[in-house]
């Protein structure tokens, strides 16, 4: 398999933009009342309830909102260390679903030991969504934009829509960037009756982490951080290293399909076809046959980043055959990217990028340039869809949480981990984080594919179980080859979605 990308990645590193690290705040989260346990609606093998905190942590007596609670108990009370604190991702993902289906994502061992434990963050799903007008919604442009009167409808669209999405969240919309949400996970080991933190985090997960290394550096039991954000990215090199990144991925999974003949494409020019189903999009000649809908280039490209997260290489040759004229695939996914939502309100946990990073251009030339960059850097798949559908929404938006290096003072050792060929969350990303938490940040490199890498070979299971169970750390530079990824426990879970983490880090 193809390892030119990786290489190159470190080239990029001359587009990133830092800004300086505020101090670390010293303030103590503090929880409002305990956790009443009981068995969840949904779930009912799983544990529900609910922590009240501050909208505004600065204003702790102020008005508060209520995070939404799950939790598995450890199956042996005797072997039983503490509560593990979950993420999945996002910004968006559900802890509360993370948890449901916390025993086909965790080993056995480490459900022995932890009451595993996750929330839905401030401002998604259970747990006080930002919510917008779907009329307003609705009225959203095409998220690639061609010229600067597109550019101008992107910033006039994002005004009115940032104030329908304030009006109908109401104050907790300016409140949702990943430093608040470190709080409330500060708030949550308290309730738990932890003395320090014990977390596992994955994609934007990771980021909430970070953030808690900075404000508790003291609080900090284990923190293993799987497939890392890159909180010192500026716009030029978040969308640059993202762009390597998935064509990077896809390079793998070409390489895959020249190799292997159970690729239905097999024989064929991959490249090719793929440039030529671009191509149509691009003339609005593509249908999307289950649906009958036109695709664009982006719900195109989509299909590059999701198909290799799993990865499902094979869904993702099936459905480049079927968009050329052959068969059905085995699993049809459904048409990718955003469209319009029904009911009365839309869902935006974009917004939480928005506070976390600066994705803002000044126009559209510059957009432009940062496009063409990233056409130069990724020949087959042009840019990363997931930045690309994001970036116009911040327009007319600030971040609360600034982008800055990491800094942790902390005497506990973090460990981050990465796989090699991440189409979502690209390997520098990690190397970069561990490399600004210092000394005590220990980097677990997966030499295989996808986004996450905690379920997919027992090398890296083990090492994390350790860190978790034990505080045991690997040597810097611990490297896992790929072993039996048909054993992943992710792929045992069924099938509704491309077979990933469901959330990606910007959902």
């Amino acid at each position: 398999m193809r390892k030119r990308t990786t290489l190159l990645a470190t080239a990029v590193l001359a587009l990133t933009a830092f800004l300086p690290a505020p101090p670390a705040a010293a303030a103590a989260a503090t929880g409002q009342g305990g956790i009443a346990w009981a068995p969840c609606e949904e779930e009912p093998s799983a544990e529900c309830g609910k922590l009240t905190v501050p909208i505004d942590w600065s204003k702790p007596d102020g008005p508060t909102i209520d995070l939404a609670l799950a939790r598995r108990k450890a199956t042996d009370p005797a072997a039983r260390i503490g509560s593990l604190v979950i993420n999945p991702g996002g910004p968006g993902g559900s802890g509360v679903e993370a948890v449901y289906s916390a025993p086909g994502s965790y080993t056995e061992e480490l459900q022995k030991r932890f009451d595993i434990v996750g929330f839905d963050p401030r401002g998604v799903g259970r747990s006080h969504p930002v919510i917008c007008s779907a009329s307003v919604y609705n009225q959203m442009p095409h998220t690639v934009m061609s010229s600067q009167a597109d550019f101008d409808a992107w910033n006039a669209f994002t005004k009115k829509l940032h104030a329908d999405c304030r009006t109908r969240t109401g104050p907790l919309y300016d409140h949702v960037d990943s430093r608040n949400v470190a709080r409330d996970m500060d708030a949550l080991r308290a309730a738990l009756g932890e003395e320090k933190l014990s977390y596992y985090g994955i994609s934007y997960g990771t980021l909430i982490g970070q953030m808690y290394a900075e404000l508790f550096p003291d609080r900090v039991r284990a923190l293993a951080l799987d497939s890392n954000m890159d909180h010192s990215l500026g716009v030029a090199g978040f969308l640059a290293t993202e762009a390597l990144a998935v064509e990077d991925a896809f390079d793998q999974f070409v390489g895959w399909c020249e190799a292997d003949e159970s690729c239905v494409l097999h024989g064929r020019d991959v490249r090719k076809l793929w440039k030529d189903l671009l191509a149509k999009a691009r003339r609005g000649e593509l249908v999307y046959p289950s649906t009958g809908t036109r695709m664009t280039e982006l719900q195109v490209i989509y299909n590059a980043a999701l198909g290799t997260e799993g990865p499902d290489w094979r869904t993702l040759s099936e459905v480049i055959d079927w968009l050329s004229g052959g068969a059905e695939p085995s699993w049809v996914p459904p048409l990718p990217g955003r469209g319009p939502v029904e009911g009365d309100v839309a869902e935006l946990p974009t917004r939480i990028l928005c506070q976390d990073y600066n994705l803002k251009v000044r126009n559209y030339s510059e957009y432009a340039a940062l496009m063409r960059a990233s056409n130069a850097l990724a020949p087959d798949t042009r840019y990363h869809p997931y930045p690309i559908d994001d970036l116009p929404i911040c327009f007319n938006s600030t971040p609360t949480n600034p982008p800055h290096q990491l800094r942790y003072t902390g005497e506990a050792p973090i460990l981050l981990g990465n796989s090699l060929h991440d189409p979502a969350t690209p390997y520098i990303w990690s190397a970069n984080a561990a490399r600004q938490l210092g000394p005590k940040a220990v980097l677990l490199t997966y030499e295989g594919w996808g986004h996450r890498i905690y379920g997919k070979d027992k090398c890296q299971d083990d090492i994390i179980d350790q860190y978790l169970i034990a505080l045991t750390v690997p040597p810097h530079g611990t490297r896992c080859a790929v072993g039996t990824p048909e054993e992943s426990l992710l792929k045992k879970q069924t099938q509704r979605t491309w077979p990933t983490d469901q959330a990606h880090w910007a959902s």
